[in-house]
Parts: structure tokens; C-alpha cells; sequence
């Protein structure tokens, strides 16, 4: 066996580094939410416990958490429903090339580098100036799909650009119908894609803070909620809700790649019995 290149060696700790640096934070908050009942914000621990979790249930702990915890969850469907449907409907829609398609296009794209805070100051402002309320079910919303859509649609474009047409062509040679060429032959194809698209827009939402920071109105959200909290607490319990959090996030993440493996699981049966009946 050949010995390794001295680059691997130094590829291999840069990416160690890389790792500590991406992972290490929310390992660092998860352990010291298991502080002791006197303990702090910093190392060194004082005792083990689950103290700062339970402070979170009680009725006196800081701030709407469960609340604003409800609201970033139904927010998060809400958007993801809506980035999932449009995507689906702008992708279609781009497969054909219409008039204004590249200009559309870029003016898609562009709300990802405008600066997120602008954005949420100009829907707050439209909301405000039309005489809306400022919510975070209506102005929040929106300002959301601005970040969301441009990632579903631009995913919905790499599916569609492979795409065979041939299935289409075959099912429409069958006698179906546009919409059961939709229903029974596009998206059962692209349904993995789909479920990307609605990982991204659950995730995207749940986690904003820049783009909902002026259009939430009276009642945060989570990501704002936590934001509040660092000025005003000073114990553990901050750390057990942002492990919470990330604990949630992780098992949204799970269960997505459940209904992928199951649909992929599902699929391949259907392959394995249709070539059995062909035998």
C-alpha cells in the first residue's frame, strides 16, 4: 500500500477544522443546557442536569416561547404548502418559453442578494402604507416566499431541464388527460424533488430571522423570540431551548428522509412485481 500524500494530511485537518468550526457552536450550547441548577453560561459545568429543560415548561419561564414556538410552525407549513405549489406551477410554466421568461427569471433570483433586512423593511412598509396590519400570518408570509420560492423554483428548473418528455408523450398517446398526466405520470416522477423543495421551505421559514424581524408585527416568531431572549436572560435555559430547536430541526430533517426512503422503498416493490409479472 502506497503511502498517502502529504496534501490528504493537510486536506484531512482543514477539513476537521471546517467541521469543529460548523458543528462545534451547537455542540457547545447542547452540552451546557445540561448545566446544574447553580450553573452558568460558560464553562467550567456545575453539576449535570435537566434542570433548564423543565425551567422551560414552567409557566414563569422568560418570554411566549410555546407560543412563538406555534407560530414559526405554522408559519413554516403555511410557507412550505405555498413554495411547494408554486415551484410545481413555475416550473411547468418554464418548460416553455414565453415572453418575458428571462426577464422574469432574473427578477426571481434577484430577492436572494438583496440584503434580507431591506426586504423585510420594504414589506413592512407596503403592509403599513396600505393600511394592513402587520402580521406574521399576512406581511411575515410574504416576506418568507421571497427567500423560499427563488430555491424551489430554481430546484424545479434543474428537474424539469431532465425531464423526459417521453413519459408524458406516452401517457397523452394513451388517451390521458393534461391534468392525469400531472397527477399519475410528472409527480409521482418528481415527488423525491418535491419533498426537497418542501424540506427547504419548513427549514428556510423556521429558522428566518433577517426577513421577519419587521413584518412579524405585535407577536414574534421563534428565531425572534430567542433573539430577545439574549438580552434579558441570563441562566442555562437559553441553551435548552436553542438544543430543543436544533433537536426539532433535526427530526423535521428525519422524517422528510423517511418519506424519501419509503417512496424510493415503495417505487422499486412496484418495479420488482411488474418484472416478476413479466416473467
Amino acid at each position: 500500500m502506497e503511502p498517502r500524500p502529504k496534501s490528504f494530511y493537510y486536506l484531512s485537518a482543514f477539513f476537521i477544522l471546517f467541521l469543529v468550526f460548523l458543528y462545534g457552536p451547537t455542540i457547545t450550547i447542547g452540552i451546557l443546557s445540561f448545566q446544574g441548577p447553580g450553573g452558568g453560561l460558560t464553562f467550567p459545568m456545575r453539576g449535570v442536569s435537566l434542570h433548564w429543560f423543565r425551567d422551560l415548561f414552567e409557566q414563569q419561564a422568560v418570554g411566549d416561547i410555546w407560543g412563538s414556538f406555534r407560530r414559526s410552525l405554522v408559519l413554516g407549513l403555511m410557507v412550505m404548502v405555498t413554495t411547494v405549489v408554486v415551484s410545481v406551477m413555475g416550473g411547468l410554466a418554464f418548460r416553455k418559453r414565453f415572453a418575458g421568461s428571462t426577464a422574469l427569471f432574473y427578477l426571481i433570483i434577484t430577492s436572494l442578494v438583496i440584503p434580507s433586512i431591506l426586504i423585510s423593511l420594504g414589506v413592512g412598509l407596503i403592509w403599513s402604507q396600505s393600511g394592513l396590519p402587520v402580521h406574521w400570518a399576512s406581511s411575515g408570509f410574504g416576506a418568507q416566499l421571497t427567500w423560499t420560492l427563488p430555491f424551489g423554483l430554481l430546484i424545479m428548473f434543474a428537474v424539469f431541464n431532465r425531464f423526459d418528455r417521453s413519459y408524458e408523450e406516452a401517457a397523452r398517446d394513451l388517451g390521458a388527460s393534461p391534468w392525469q398526466v400531472i397527477r399519475h405520470v410528472v409527480l409521482p416522477i418528481i415527488a423525491p424533488s418535491l419533498i426537497g423543495v418542501a424540506l427547504f421551505g419548513f427549514t428556510l421559514s423556521y429558522d428566518e430571522f433577517a426577513r421577519t424581524l419587521l413584518t412579524a408585527g405585535s407577536y414574534n416568531t421563534l428565531p425572534l423570540e430567542i433573539f430577545g431572549m439574549t438580552t434579558n436572560v441570563t441562566t442555562p435555559v437559553l441553551f435548552a431551548l436553542g438544543t430543543l430547536t436544533t433537536v426539532f430541526s433535526l427530526l423535521v430533517i428525519g422524517v422528510f428522509l423517511v418519506i424519501v426512503w419509503l417512496m424510493n422503498h415503495r417505487r422499486a416493490r412496484k418495479g420488482s412485481d411488474a418484472g416478476k409479472g413479466m416473467i
